[in-house]
């Protein structure tokens, strides 16, 4: 077993920073040659083991170790909680990379390669998309297992490498004011990110879980559906802009039970969680700051 070292200042692990410890954990050494190679996407690479029903993901070199403890604990918490997720096994290493081993969902399909394969299941899938997101923002969190959201956000905004002093202006005040409670959020909810067997719908990459303001994950949902880049949407999700947009017509008045016409106000007040979590969402991806042009677009009409 391969020990990987956790002190609470360095990221925001769930158990490490919310409850000021430091973690151990035992990292299990596999044998590739056990699995096959299923799955590719912007942070690692999935593998299915050849005889058992268990799907790895590793993270891609130069992920530090502490972004898989994060990601395993998340996703353990959310299962005991009883939220439906695969079933979190152990951590593991390649001895180059490292990653997590999870209950393997045979036939599975995201609801976004549902909705690329069979277009005309659009607005079923994304009604369905919206009882689940209110089913899990029904679930009462533990807050000794789960980080808050608003607090996460915080630390990252208040480090002066992240963003510019202007931007820091804009975002804090507005944190100040945002409420905390007790509610399981996903923290990158898109269809991309639930799965279904077609008996069971099953939550997938939830190493943001966290618990808050349900508007921290409506505001990203929003966000990625305004994606106008084709080629993004594409490799993202296999569906074009337009079916995004469409997606989220569907989705939004079913969640917030208003009518089309009122999403205006629906839209405005979840535009600043929506900008303010893209900043970090941007960091967390690519792990380098925004430029003050970006910054700009993104908190300006915060002001």
């Amino acid at each position: 077993m391969r020990h990987f070292f956790k002190n609470d200042a360095k990221r925001n692990d769930p158990f490490a920073s919310f409850l000021g410890i430091i973690i151990i954990m035992d990292y299990e050494k596999i044998n590739l040659e056990d699995y096959v190679k299923t799955g590719e996407g912007g942070q690692g690479i999935a593998y299915t083991h050849k005889t058992d029903n268990r799907l790895v993901k590793l993270y891609n070199p130069g992920f530090e170790a502490d972004v898989a403890v994060e990601e395993f604990g998340a996703a353990m918490a959310m299962y005991e909680l009883g939220v439906p997720t695969p079933r979190p096994y152990r951590l593991v290493t390649d001895d180059e990379r490292v990653g997590a081993e999870y209950e393997l969902i045979e036939g599975k399909r995201s609801f976004a390669r549902i909705i690329s394969q069979e277009p005309d299941r659009m607005e079923e899938v994304s009604l369905t998309f919206a009882r689940v997101a209110r089913e899990l923002h029904s679930v009462k969190a533990d807050t000794t297992k789960l980080p808050s959201m608003k607090k996460r956000i915080e630390e990252f905004y208040n480090r002066e490498d992240v963003v510019p002093a202007f931007a820091r202006d804009i975002v804090l005040p507005i944190l100040d004011r945002i409420p905390d409670t007790p509610t399981c959020l996903h923290g990158d909810m898109q269809i991309g990110n639930i799965i279904t067997d077609g008996r069971r719908n099953l939550w997938i990459d939830i190493g943001q879980a966290a618990y808050g303001a349900p508007e921290w994950d409506l505001g990203m949902c929003w966000r990625v559906c305004q994606i106008p880049n084709p080629e993004m949407t594409d490799n993202l999700f296999h569906l074009k802009p337009e079916q995004m947009q469409q997606h989220w017509n569907i989705f939004a008045p079913a969640y917030f039970g208003v009518e089309p016409k009122d999403m205006g106000d629906v839209i405005r007040h979840i535009m600043p969680y929506a900008s303010i979590k893209s900043g970090y969402m941007y960091n967390l991806a690519y792990h380098k700051p925004m430029t003050d042009e970006m910054c700009h677009r993104l908190f300006d009409p915060l002001k």
